[in-house]
């Protein structure tokens, strides 16, 4: 809320300077009445009436512009933390395959660090080409196995299931100092530095879902304009993957008729009544 100008708080002090007059007098009225035995009872209570709704108008405007705090939080920080938003506070999880792997390790390369980046890749079984240790790649992590979780979509492919609870196992791992997990596949390229310059505006304390949609219009209509798209990648405070992973597995069963693992996690996430918070720097591009 904007802060009140000379001549809004100028006119605010005028008319409680009004209304406690007007009060003033009416207590003094309501006392007179109250010796004269012969007003009828109802002047009393109507008077009384215009009293409370007075003392109600005052109370309502001291909350509007003297108690701006009560007010719901911004959508942005607001808050000083200790220390700034690094690259050390976010965790990304890659989801892979091990056929897909060994051919998508350039892209990855383009952006991960060992020494600045915190990354984990998710793959259904260690591929043959992950027989030493790689440092130029994040490291690799099998997934649990999915196969007691229905899924309905015909023609689709089941990883969609092993994909979406990437959310889950990476929460699981209790990494330190996580502000935000982000989300992508092995071909997403992240730009790290002006992605920590985008969640830096927002508190990870605060339950947010970051990302866009398709620049496919086709896409959209498919699946959501409100849908972050996992090609594109997208990030979830800490706050609130702690939460989503703790009921992902119960809403995994309930959407078994979806196709992919982005359209799994907005549907769990909009159950929690989160919407998607719409950064344009997030891009998803259907390439056929």
């Amino acid at each position: 809320m904007k802060k009140p100008t000379k001549r809004r708080l100028s006119f605010l002090k005028r008319t409680i300077r009004f209304l406690l007059s007007f009060l003033c007098f009416h207590s003094h009225a309501l006392t007179r009445s109250k010796m004269r035995l012969t007003l009828p009872q109802n002047l009393s209570l109507s008077r009384l009436k215009t009293l409370l709704l007075i003392v109600s108008f005052l109370f309502i405007l001291y909350l509007l512009f003297y108690r701006r705090d009560w007010h719901a939080p911004p959508t942005v920080v607001s808050r000083v933390f200790d220390y700034p938003l690094t690259r050390r506070h976010l965790l990304f999880a890659i989801a892979s395959s091990s056929q897909s792997w060994p051919r998508r390790k350039p892209y990855l390369r383009i952006w991960y660090s060992p020494n600045s980046t915190r990354a984990f890749a998710f793959l259904d079984r260690v591929a043959a080409s992950d027989a030493g240790n790689d440092s130029t790649v994040p490291p690799v992590v099998v997934s649990a196995d999915t196969s007691k979780f229905p899924y309905t979509f015909r023609g689709g492919l089941r990883s969609a299931i092993r994909v979406a609870r990437v959310v889950k196992e990476i929460v699981d791992r209790n990494e330190k100092d996580v502000r935000w997990y982000v989300f992508g596949d092995d071909d997403t390229v992240f730009f790290v530095d002006n992605l920590l310059k985008t969640l830096a505006k927002y508190d990870h304390a605060r339950w947010f879902y970051v990302g866009s949609n398709s620049e496919s219009y086709e896409q959209n209509v498919k699946y959501s304009f409100d849908m972050a798209f996992g090609g594109g990648g997208f990030a979830i405070s800490y706050s609130l993957a702690k939460v989503l992973a703790r009921v992902l597995d119960s809403c995994l069963v309930r959407y078994a008729h979806l196709y992919g693992s982005d359209a799994r996690v907005f549907s769990c996430l909009a159950e929690l009544g989160v919407g998607l918070t719409h950064e344009p720097g997030f891009h998803q591009v259907k390439i056929d």
